[in-house]
């Protein structure tokens, strides 16, 4: 199991308890804001991954460390972030809807910007990372999210239509909050380059989030590429790639080199 090569602290608060055994662990509990850093001998660039897990907990290693690793293997810096959870218990009662993007701004704060920068999200991470790349103080060269729940869990976008709230609702505020890629909420348009992943027939989270964004780029001239993939699980990432999907990895990279110029 690779360890990271430092950890970051980015918050108060006892270190967070990483929860069962390689390459599944998780993060069922984050008391404090970190970043898990893996770095690599002359990097050409840097990359803070999100990774999912529903905002009620983190994914570690399927969505994050598994991520840091093929980022490294591509020559970037890869940095984990183990963000606080809205919703979820706090020293002062829960933590505000918006606290996950206050630690995703101290990461970027935290990350080096000598060189081309990048977020990564996977799953809800991925709509950390597309609002991460809505904020005027990111200076990004681009923003990957794959199958992440972007904007139709948002209060006025939900697909299927009728979908109820999610709990806690601070999780939901953050969604109504930041819609991200619908023209109509323009605060929720990157102003980087994005790169989609979708699986088409994903149940955990409709390909509509993957359209609506879609129809934003091609109205606005925005610079995205989008894969929506015909037979993809839902939460495929790097594992489950058996399928046309398995060409997504390679697709990012490429798209990664581009953009970093």
């Amino acid at each position: 199991m690779q360890q990271p090569t430092e950890i970051i602290v980015l918050s108060d608060g006892p270190a967070n308890v990483i929860e069962g055994a390689w390459p599944d662990r998780t993060i069922d509990v984050v008391t404090r804001a970190e970043l898990h850093a893996f770095r690599v001998e002359a990097p050409k660039g840097r990359v803070l991954v999100c990774a999912g897990g529903g905002y009620l907990r983190l994914m570690h290693d399927r969505e994050g460390v598994e991520a840091a690793l093929w980022l490294n293997g591509l020559g970037y810096d890869a940095y984990v972030l183990a963000h606080r959870l809205p919703g979820a218990a706090s020293p002062d009662g829960v933590w505000p809807f918006d606290i996950a993007l206050t630690d995703g701004l101290s990461a970027l704060e935290a990350i080096p910007t000598d060189l081309p920068s990048f977020v990564l999200g996977l799953s809800s991470g991925g709509h950390l990372a597309g609002t991460l790349a809505c904020q005027k103080a990111a200076d990004l060269a681009g923003v990957l999210i794959t199958y992440a729940p972007i904007n139709a869990n948002h209060r006025d976008y939900k697909a299927p239509a009728g979908k109820p709230d999610y709990p806690p609702v601070e999780k939901q505020a953050f969604y109504d909050a930041w819609p991200i890629g619908i023209a109509a909420q323009p605060h929720g348009v990157p102003a980087c380059p994005v790169f989609l992943a979708y699986a088409l027939l994903d149940e955990v989270v409709p390909v509509e989030h993957a359209l609506n964004f879609i129809t934003t780029a091609r109205d606005l001239k925005l610079d995205l590429d989008a894969h929506v993939f015909g037979q993809a699980p839902h939460g495929f990432a790097l594992r489950e790639l058996a399928g046309t999907h398995g060409a997504w990895p390679e697709l990012a990279a490429r798209w990664m080199t581009a953009k970093a110029g």
